[in-house]
């Protein structure tokens, strides 16, 4: 299955979001090599003045000193949950999406050995924890939440599991995984065939995201 994920995302041409001005961040898709892949998350503090306990991938803003969105990726994992760079194996990129703050995301997808003591810093979490692969390959999402952006319906999948809510745009980064890493049949583009739609009002950003679309920078 993991070979077969790099391979997939070796040959994926992901879409970059040319936005002069805009602040930049990158997060990183940490699979745990597990003899079941999982793929770990991190839950924001509840004592966080902004996003306090949503769920997310470890990861953040880029700093002055960060010589590229890779690195970005790899220092907030490290200040985060104690993730070590160098036992990071890098499969690949994913798409840049645009947060509703206007903050371009660049997500990064890497391989982890199992056998790290990861520990969430305090200051931003409260709490790691890993969710099976096949949860999200079977796409056993909760619902489905529906999001006009600039009047184009993105079909965003909400996960419900073991008291945890992945949504928003992480499962954005999520479904990218799933269809470009593992040809699962999902889109942000297209409807699912089944399961409740939760509408949510027309959202206008500055540039259009066509996901649908990757190119090469």
């Amino acid at each position: 299955m993991l070979e077969n994920l790099r391979e997939r995302l070796q040959a994926h041409a992901p879409r970059r979001l040319a936005l002069d001005g805009v602040p930049q961040a990158a997060v990183l898709l940490p699979i745990v090599a597990r003899p079941e892949p999982t793929l770990l998350f991190t839950r924001r503090a509840g004592h966080l003045s902004t996003h306090s306990g949503q769920v997310a991938f470890p990861g953040g803003k880029r700093e002055e000193a960060d010589p590229d969105l890779l690195a970005t990726a790899l220092r907030e994992s490290a200040e985060e949950i104690a993730l070590p760079s160098e036992r990071v194996e890098l499969l690949g990129r994913l798409s840049d999406v645009l947060s509703l703050h206007g903050i371009r995301v660049t997500p990064y997808v890497g391989l982890i050995p199992p056998e790290l003591a990861l520990v969430p810093d305090p200051a931003e979490l409260d709490a790691i924890f890993e969710v099976p692969l096949a949860f999200f390959l079977a796409d056993r999402r909760h619902h489905t939440d529906v999001i006009p952006v600039n009047g184009r319906p993105h079909y965003v999948p909400s996960y419900h599991t073991a008291g945890q809510v992945i949504w928003g745009l992480s499962a954005m980064m999520l479904v990218e995984l799933l269809a470009e890493g593992f040809g699962r049949p999902v889109s942000l583009f297209r409807e699912p065939a089944e399961g409740r739609l939760c509408y949510f009002p027309n959202r206008e950003t500055m540039v259009h995201q066509d996901l649908s679309r990757p190119s090469r920078a």
